[in-house]
């Protein structure tokens, strides 16, 4: 039940990131005009607001399918037996970056869809994404002292590709918000854009993209060479193919002057490979349950010597 739970709000976190990008690539992020009523008089879209308000309306209403896949997650984790504290905080965790995302999304609606507003927006569903993975993956461990498979510096290195891998994400939310998808139609001029160079950006991306190709190749390496546990050697190769994948695609997008349906299966993309990153760290260390009194052997008393 607890995995069950846990896999739906994993799955709903990413939805939600893909459905978010779909509301900036069809037009639609002012597509109702205040927050958190659509309009000024109504809490619904009007007939007025066409397609554009039922797109974003959509979305905003998906955020309480969210909320309820969340809220599964946390009453599974509740009502297991042994209760684990650890899963009901990780649960809760993800109530609140679900309820401060949705205040978030709301002010870059009344900021006209600011481009740092949009960007702080995604990185914060990024970090949704991040605990209800780690949530689904403790699901399947016990709460006891975390043991390395692996020699230190090796997990150490894990972290430093999820750390690379972040900063390849955090990137691509300021090439969007200097790119060619602003949220709105683009004759409309009144949306602020970053005021940085478009091609600049994209480079300083495609940077960050080669160096994540890189790492990702000698974290295989090294962990062949170390004979690193399985599921660890999977989970790199698996990040690694992703890793392609998405090049190929952001240099095709690229050089298509970014067309929409391309822009968002970037954006799922780059969920699945912060995901994959994320996995890599988990998959080098075990949590055994937690020894409880009852379950440590029993002590034999001792008698006294003669």
């Amino acid at each position: 039940m607890v995995r069950r739970a846990t896999f739906a709000a994993l799955v709903m976190s990413v939805v939600i990131v893909v459905t978010g990008g779909a509301v900036r690539l069809t037009a639609s992020g002012l597509g109702c005009s205040t927050w958190p009523r659509c309009t000024p008089e109504s809490l619904i879209p009007t007939p007025e607001m066409g397609y554009y308000g039922v797109v974003e309306f959509t979305n905003r209403m998906l955020t309480y399918v969210l909320s309820a896949a969340v809220g599964w997650a946390i009453l599974a984790a509740r009502c297991h037996r042994p209760w684990r504290h650890s899963m009901t905080k990780l649960g809760w965790a993800q109530f609140w970056l679900v309820m401060s995302n949705a205040v978030l999304g709301g002010i870059t609606v009344l900021t006209g869809l600011n481009p740092y507003t949009v960007a702080l927006h995604m990185i914060a569903a990024m970090a949704l994404v991040w605990v209800a993975l780690l949530m689904w993956e403790r699901a399947k461990e016990g709460d006891g002292p975390p043991k390395l498979s692996v020699a230190r510096p090796i997990h150490q290195l894990s972290y430093v590709l999820v750390t690379v891998i972040g900063l390849l994400v955090a990137a691509g939310t300021l090439v969007t918000g200097a790119g060619h998808h602003p949220g709105t139609p683009r004759d409309n001029k009144i949306v602020p854009r970053i005021p940085i160079d478009y091609d600049r950006l994209a480079q300083a991306h495609a940077d960050l993209a080669f160096v994540s190709v890189g790492l990702a190749i000698a974290v295989i390496f090294v962990f062949a060479a170390v004979k690193a546990p399985q599921p660890a050697r999977a989970r790199a190769k698996e990040l690694l193919a992703i890793l392609l994948l998405q090049g190929v695609l952001g240099f095709v997008q690229y050089f298509t002057d970014a067309p929409e349906l391309m822009v968002g299966l970037h954006m799922f993309l780059a969920t699945l490979t912060w995901i994959a990153a994320l996995r890599i760290p988990l998959a080098l260390r075990t949590r055994p349950a937690e020894e409880t009194a009852d379950q440590l052997p029993a002590q034999v008393p001792q008698t006294a010597s003669v």
